[in-house]
This record gives structure tokens, C-alpha cells and sequence, in this order.
């Protein structure tokens, strides 16, 4: 989802259910009270709609790879490197031959 087209649509949505609103209800009051609680459920329901692609992703991601493809976990075990410590690079001892 690219966020500044999210919030054009979002306002825009706005904007047309505050004028159908105050056409159907003749209050502005009323229909800036309405407008606000649009708002909300549609902050709720984007809310909702993020954490759902998240969890998807963080629980699906494994099931569209290949059946050898292997996790960066997996790669970096095999290659020890979990092993290696911080300062291990200032042991390293260097030499002009």
C-alpha cells in the first residue's frame, strides 16, 4: 500500500461522505459528528487491514519459496558464522609479505 495515495483516497472519501451528510441530515454539526466517526472506522479498519497483510506475510512467506530454498537462518548456520565474535577482527594479525 503506498501510503500518500491511502491518504488522498481516505480524505477524499471523507470530503463526499461529509457532503452526503450534511445533503441527507441538513445539520452541520451532525454531519461533521458523523464525518469524525467515518474517520475512525476507516483509521480502524486500515489499522486492521496492515496487520492482517503482516501476519500474512510473516506466517506465509515460507509456503510461495521453493522446497530447497533455504531461510538466511539456515544459510548462516551452515556457514558458521553465528560462531564469530565481535572483536574477532581485532585479532585478525596482518602481515606484508
Amino acid at each position: 500500500m503506498y501510503a500518500p495515495r491511502v491518504f488522498v483516497s481516505m480524505m477524499a472519501v471523507l470530503i463526499v461522505f461529509a457532503v452526503a451528510a450534511y445533503l441527507t441530515t441538513g445539520s452541520l454539526l451532525t454531519a461533521l459528528g458523523e464525518t469524525l466517526l467515518c474517520a475512525i472506522i476507516l483509521q480502524v479498519g486500515y489499522f486492521i487491514g496492515v496487520v492482517y497483510l503482516v501476519h500474512r506475510e510473516k506466517t506465509g512467506a515460507g509456503k510461495d519459496r521453493h522446497p530447497d530454498a533455504r531461510s538466511p537462518r539456515q544459510v548462516n548456520d551452515d556457514l558458521g558464522r553465528d560462531e564469530i565474535r565481535a572483536d574477532a577482527a581485532a585479532r585478525v594479525r596482518l602481515h606484508d609479505r
